[in-house]
């Protein structure tokens, strides 16, 4: 029933099926198997910024195993942000800044403050997503591969609440359009019917819809996983895991969900959509030689640095890109309103992520939002990544080492 033509894109799902499965994926899994992009480092400690929340998931399979540090390899734990020699020498020159800053003990506290501020808002005016202090204690390496996403048996109205809350306050909708949420499922999605979801749309820019869609689509993406690798057997001598049709079934198929299942399954396509045009874009971020995928394994680094680039060439050479060109492109002034209200909604979702009871349902949540988020920052940078030059800093557009990882990553699980 997925198939053909999608909404606000040139694109259909059997150009993409036959792109990713056959070209793309098999390439993708490789690299993400490797050292650089399977150590994620996260704090899971983090408080729910929303509401005074302390129950969390006791049920054994929520439970996420961070690396001990000797596993982790040198490269990556000297300094998570030491991606390339120019990213060394960087690193150096901010700490001499540090050390000649730390000498003015004349400004007053509410002045350090404040140049405090200032310096985290420059960092974040362009981010789109509430990301970890990976300087924080609380803060570890994971191994992604050892803690796979998969159903864990949360549920009930503690996962229901987190939907819940980014749906109802940080998707766009109008103001009279109600989406009721039922609560006798964990997992539940917005059930909504054909009619309404037609009405909700035909009086939304585009852009608002396409917000919807995309958080949609990583709904979908979130819930097939859980179909896909269900807790299928439990028993004290083994555990098995696999695919859960009914499962499935009760999200998606379209008689159950009332027409909504294969729409929120076109959206999941929309949202590989975003994420594929956001690869194809930064691509000279990626080919600058300075830029190493640095894990201290010069010929393995060299290897995943060539298999990253085949990557980002495939997705360049994709016929049918999404053209992010329709986004913003109105009144000046509006568009860069509607801006800015889009980079806060969706930084609202991922602090969200803080709230989720389910440690590893909170890990991989929080890897794939601050993977769109990358995806988002790279097509509103696209100036930026044009003035790019080849040798010496991008001061104008930076990635983080969490931010090629979750980028990579959360496109991976699509």
């Amino acid at each position: 029933q997925v198939t053909g033509h999608l909404d606000d894109c040139t694109c259909d799902v059997e150009t993409i099926d036959a792109f990713n499965n056959y070209k793309l994926f098999p390439r993708l899994n490789e690299l993400l198997e490797s050292d650089y992009f399977r150590y994620y480092k996260v704090n899971l400690k983090k408080p729910c910024p929303f509401w005074n929340d302390n129950s969390h998931c006791g049920i054994r399979d929520c439970a996420v195993k961070p690396c001990p540090s000797d596993e982790v390899p040198d490269g990556i734990r000297s300094g998570s942000y030491k991606y390339s020699e120019e990213a060394n020498n960087l690193a150096e020159e901010c700490e001499e800044a540090k050390r000649l800053g730390a000498v003015d003990g004349s400004l007053s506290k509410e002045t350090q403050q404040a140049v405090l501020q200032w310096t985290r808002h420059d960092d974040s005016s362009d981010s789109f997503c509430e990301a970890d202090d990976i300087y924080s204690p609380d803060a570890e390496y994971v191994d992604l591969l050892l803690n796979p996403e998969r159903y864990t048996g949360y549920k009930g109205p503690d996962a229901w609440k987190i939907w819940n809350s980014i749906y109802e306050e940080n998707c766009f909708k109008p103001q009279n359009v109600k989406r009721p949420l039922t609560s006798g499922r964990g997992e539940s999605f917005v059930s909504l019917s054909g009619l309404v979801v037609t009405h909700f749309f035909s009086g939304v820019c585009v852009e608002k819809r396409a917000f919807y869609k995309l958080i949609s689509g990583l709904h979908a993406s979130i819930n097939i996983h859980l179909s896909a690798r269900y807790l299928l057997q439990d028993t004290w001598s083994e555990k098995k895991w696999g695919p859960n049709v009914t499962e499935f079934q009760q999200r998606f198929d379209e008689v159950i969900t009332r027409g909504e299942g294969p729409r929120r399954l076109k959206n999941l396509y929309f949202l590989y959509l975003i994420e594929l045009r956001a690869l194809s874009k930064v691509l000279p971020f990626f080919e600058r030689p300075g830029f190493q995928l640095y894990t201290g394994n010069k010929s393995h680094d060299a290897e995943m640095k060539n298999l990253l680039l085949e990557i980002l060439h495939l997705a360049k050479s994709f016929p049918l890109h999404f053209d992010e060109n329709s986004f913003f492109a109105g009144n000046k002034k509006e568009a860069v309103k509607l801006k800015e209200e889009f980079r806060l909604h969706f930084k609202n979702i991922s602090k969200i992520m803080d709230c989720v009871g389910c440690f590893k349902c909170r890990l991989w949540g929080k890897l794939q939002t601050q993977g769109l988020g990358t995806a988002l920052k790279i097509l509103f940078s696209e100036n930026l990544i044009e003035k790019i030059p080849e040798s010496g800093p991008s001061y104008g557009f930076q990635l983080t080492r969490q931010e090629i990882v979750a980028l990579f990553n959360a496109f991976g699980r699509l």
